[in-house]
């Protein structure tokens, strides 16, 4: 891992999605460009990762939960200068845009832009689930407030249903960092330590 920060502190929010098991791809990379991360999990995403190895890439535990009363871990995660959500689920779009908040890594999100925290989302749906209405909609009111969503011709475009597998060897990580260290530099405000 880099020495502290020439670019600062990536949360990489990680939903339960076939690309989720590749996210040290993205956590690599982030180093290799000066980030220092922290791994933010959804529930469902658990499965998918190998939770030793990536405390070990990034010198933290990967969150996934409110820390408990007595727990004896730290209150808050290191301040954040952007977030990266990859892969973004349908059910993580939805939920975050109808403002539900009844995960940990969906309370950091509903508090990031109000932060001023620089937020990417890099979807991970089929084509089927992505012409829903709902999953527009969804996409529409994360970009009012802000979000970066990388969806659409010429960002991320959604696979024929039932090919997710054929797609998780070419999930483009690098796109979602790229436009992290573009929004950066652009003056994205760096964010105050979240909840615990």
């Amino acid at each position: 891992m880099t020495d502290q920060l020439a670019s600062g502190v990536l949360y990489v929010v990680v939903c339960g999605a076939g690309p989720a098991s590749a996210v040290g791809r993205l956590i690599e990379q982030a180093h290799e460009r000066g980030w220092d991360t922290q791994v933010i999990a959804t529930p469902a995403a658990l499965d998918f990762l190998d939770l030793d190895a990536l405390g070990t890439q990034t010198g933290r535990q990967v969150r996934s939960e409110y820390t408990k009363p007595g727990s004896g871990r730290g209150r808050s995660l290191p301040h954040a200068d952007a977030i990266i959500v990859a892969p973004a689920t349908y059910n993580t779009v939805n939920a975050w845009a109808v403002r539900s908040s009844d995960t940990y890594a969906l309370g950091v999100l509903a508090e990031a832009p109000r932060l001023g925290i620089p937020v990417v989302v890099l979807p991970f749906v089929n084509a089927a689930l992505a012409a829903n209405p709902c999953f527009l909609d969804s996409v529409d009111r994360l970009r009012a407030i802000g979000v970066s969503v990388l969806f659409g011709p010429g960002e991320w475009e959604p696979h024929a249903p039932g090919t997710g597998g054929s797609r998780v060897d070419s999930f483009p990580w690098d796109t979602a960092l790229d436009k992290a260290d573009e929004l950066r530099a652009s003056g994205g405000q760096s964010g105050a330590g979240l909840r615990s």
